[in-house]
């Protein structure tokens, strides 16, 4: 690790996605412990995060307890996370506030380490100028919606979008190059996430640990 300090960065949780094998509804929401996922993930990021915003579609109020601005997909028909990545760096930039990173988190992952900004931006610092994207890898796995994006990306995000139709990450982000900060995966996977009653219950069991 460095000493240099991350510069400022911006959150956005995403929690646009359907919860097609939870049976529907906010996987965010799910309780783990005592608290809900959501409110697990809004605590590791507020020490990391200028500021957090949360990428959902459909009715905004139900974060309303959250405090968190609320910002939709601008792309139409679940086009993916790339498009709650987007809406998050568009929402950045009317902000007109100098900051010029993302972090962008899943809302499903309750034991999201409180390092990631810093060694994300770290990790792209390692690979050199010209890199200028991250993410995050467990073990043999790559987490590619846990990682930074520059704001100067935003518009060749949007052409690969709208124009391209290209919807996976992993090819936009290689387009670029990308910079992997590694965590262990044991004895807890810090991005663990819960897709499954399965996964809610054994998330469960890792909190009372």
């Amino acid at each position: 690790m460095t000493d240099i300090p991350p510069p400022p960065t911006f959150g956005l949780v995403l929690a646009g996605g359907l919860a097609r094998r939870m049976g529907g509804g906010d996987k965010a929401r799910i309780k783990i412990g005592k608290s809900t996922i959501i409110d697990r993930v809004l605590a590791t990021l507020s020490g990391q995060c200028v500021d957090i915003i949360i990428n959902a579609n459909g009715d905004p109020a139900r974060f309303a307890d959250t405090g968190c601005v609320v910002v939709p997909d601008s792309v139409p028909d679940f086009a993916g996370p790339l498009a709650g990545i987007l809406a998050g760096l568009d929402y950045l930039a009317a902000q007109d506030n100098s900051v010029e990173w993302m972090l962008s988190v899943p809302g499903d992952c309750p034991f999201l380490p409180d390092d990631l900004v810093e060694r994300l931006h770290d990790a792209r610092r390692k690979m050199g100028a010209g890199v200028p994207l991250a993410c995050a890898r467990s073990g043999e796995w790559r987490h590619p919606v846990v990682g930074l994006w520059p704001l100067a990306l935003r518009e060749d995000l949007r052409k690969a979008l709208t124009v391209e139709g290209l919807h996976k990450i992993e090819i936009w982000t290689a387009r670029h190059g990308i910079a992997i900060a590694d965590w262990p995966d044991q004895p807890v996977d810090p991005f663990f996430n819960v897709n499954t009653p399965e996964d809610a219950a054994k998330a469960e069991k890792i909190a009372a640990g």
